[in-house]
């Protein structure tokens, strides 16, 4: 990244910047039937995003042509994680006991990391919901997904979340994303056994007040469950192989691309489409993250400049102050593009280049920060329903099968009591 082009740029180049992500977070609530359609979303997207990547590429061409890598190879992990667990259906009910529902969530903590955040949620979201129909009271099992399986669960891997991948883009290395394991750990096994406490005294207290027994209802109610498509475990396994070998070797250019969507068209054409039927498949969710990044790319770019090379004018300097800002800004902004603003103060700080996050981490001051970022940028998504994509799915096919979901601020209300002070232990734990 050319340090100039951050001192060139004037602090109000990143007005399209702000303005896109603040119509991002606001729009789906106040102007509904507008922004769901795509087109709406396409239409800003480029009414922001043309004049900056206009004027990027007449300062520095170099920059915008990295931007457009970037945007290219984000969008064909995500379809192609999508197209592959889109294939994928679970059959059967299971029984929604504390114990059922506790592990499915650990299954999806696992998933996350595996299949990405957004295929773990759609891969497990209605086998969840099956399971606990015969229940009053779902609400908080969703909730508490949407802190699992939509978020925290993808801490592992670069194929877990959308930033973790960006930094995997920028030169982190595809294995270095597993020294989050003892984080990973610490969350997740925390939020697990709240769920239990607070499913099981749910339970107990609909088992009261149910005709019968509600356990014997719940295990009634199930039958068995097996797994259909599993040949798309092949295609993902794929996936990761492809990403395995880019960052292991130097592959010709585009080559990671190709090999992400050939796995993607041969699930395609392997695939039955009455699976892709069953699991109530359609384009809209992914051509929604295409439109609405194409725009985040392109007005993002002014402000990675500025913080590049300007991050130390913002008083950020220890890493619990990147782990909440980075957190912050996650919580009512998207993950992806918060990690990269953040990764850039950072390189700033230390003096390295941020497009190469391999040097921030070569550095025994940047690996404490990139740690914090990375964590501040996934774990917090959580912390309302627009912090990351997949919340907002599964809040609409919870409610689309009948569970009254939270508002808004009732979302806030559980993620500010249960998530807040655990956010607060992991900066005790891991970085003071």
């Amino acid at each position: 990244m050319d340090h100039s082009l951050g001192h060139l740029l004037p602090l109000w180049s990143i007005a399209p910047f702000l303005l896109l992500l603040l119509c991002v977070a606001v729009l789906p609530l106040v102007a509904a039937p507008f922004w769901d359609r795509n087109r709406n979303k396409a239409l800003l997207s480029l009414a922001l995003g043309a004049p900056v990547a206009a004027w990027i590429a007449h300062l520095e061409p170099t920059v915008l042509a990295q931007a457009a890598h970037e945007y290219a190879a984000f969008v064909i992990l995500l379809g192609a994680l999508y197209v592959i667990s889109g294939g994928i259906v679970v059959r059967g009910t299971l029984a929604g006991t504390p114990g059922l529902n506790t592990g499915l969530l650990a299954i999806g903590a696992l998933a996350a990391s595996l299949i990405g955040t957004t295929g773990a949620s759609m891969l497990l979201i209605r086998p969840l919901l099956r399971a606990n129909s015969v229940r009053r009271q779902k609400a908080h099992v969703v909730v508490f997904f949407i802190f699992i399986v939509s978020n925290a669960g993808g801490l592992l891997t670069p194929l877990g979340d959308p930033p973790l991948f960006l930094g995997f883009l920028r030169g982190v290395p595809f294995l270095w994303t597993l020294r989050f394991l003892p984080h990973w750990l610490f969350v997740n096994g925390i939020l697990l056994l709240l769920f239990h406490v607070i499913d099981s005294t749910i339970f107990r207290r609909e088992d009261l007040a149910t005709p019968g027994d509600l356990d014997e209802i719940a295990v009634g109610h199930q039958v068995p469950v097996h797994v259909v498509g599993k040949r798309n475990f092949l295609f993902l396994a794929g996936v990761v192989l492809v990403l395995l070998a880019s960052g292991s070797w130097n592959l010709p250019a585009g080559a990671q691309e190709a090999g992400m969507l050939l796995m993607a068209a041969l699930s395609w054409v392997a695939t039955p489409r009455a699976l892709r039927e069953e699991n109530a498949f359609a384009w809209t969710p992914i051509l929604e993250v295409a439109v609405v990044f194409g725009g985040v790319f392109a007005t993002m770019i002014p402000a990675l400049q500025i913080l590049n090379a300007r991050g130390a004018q913002f008083g950020l300097r220890e890493p619990w102050h990147f782990f909440w800002a980075a957190g912050s800004l996650s919580s009512f902004l998207d993950n992806a593009p918060t990690y990269l603003t953040f990764t850039a103060a950072a390189s700033g700080l230390v003096g390295t280049d941020a497009t190469a996050l391999a040097h921030l981490i070569g550095s025994a001051r940047g690996v404490p920060l990139l740690t914090a970022v990375s964590l501040g940028s996934v774990l917090m998504g959580a912390n309302t329903y627009i912090g990351n994509g997949p919340n907002f799915m599964v809040r609409a096919i919870a409610e689309g099968s009948g569970v009254r979901m939270p508002s808004f601020f009732g979302y806030m209300a559980w993620s500010g009591a249960i998530l807040l002070p655990l956010f607060l232990a992991v900066t005790w734990v891991f970085m003071l």
